[in-house]
């Protein structure tokens, strides 16, 4: 998110010197600013914490669901497919078939 199409509005940071320091190399390594690298950051930040939210709130609905129909995925199954997946995106094999759910009791 370029910080030119949005409207800003300053914050100061105050940051240790060995941390800016740090930011400042990893930035000049990216071929950005550290105030453009910091905005990235920040942004990329949210965006991870927004989608473990998103996570935790599908996984407790999906099992709220299991629970409730009693038909899921066995855990060896699933174990096994994304196993599969890690070879198939690797170009190692065909795309494996997603596991069947069975009535678990």
């Amino acid at each position: 998110m370029p910080a030119t199409t949005v409207a800003s509005k300053p914050t100061s940071l105050k940051l240790p010197a060995a941390l800016k320091a740090q930011l400042e190399e990893v930035a000049k390594d990216a071929g950005l600013s550290l105030h453009a690298f910091m905005v990235l950051s920040l942004a990329d930040t949210v965006r991870r914490t927004r989608q473990r939210e998103a996570f935790a709130l599908d996984s407790a609905a999906a099992l709220r669901d299991m629970k409730t129909n009693g038909v899921g995925y066995e855990l060896d199954d699933v174990r096994a497919y994304f196993s599969q997946m890690a070879s198939h995106r690797k170009g190692q094999q065909a795309k494996p078939q997603m596991p069947v759910p069975t009535r678990l009791e």
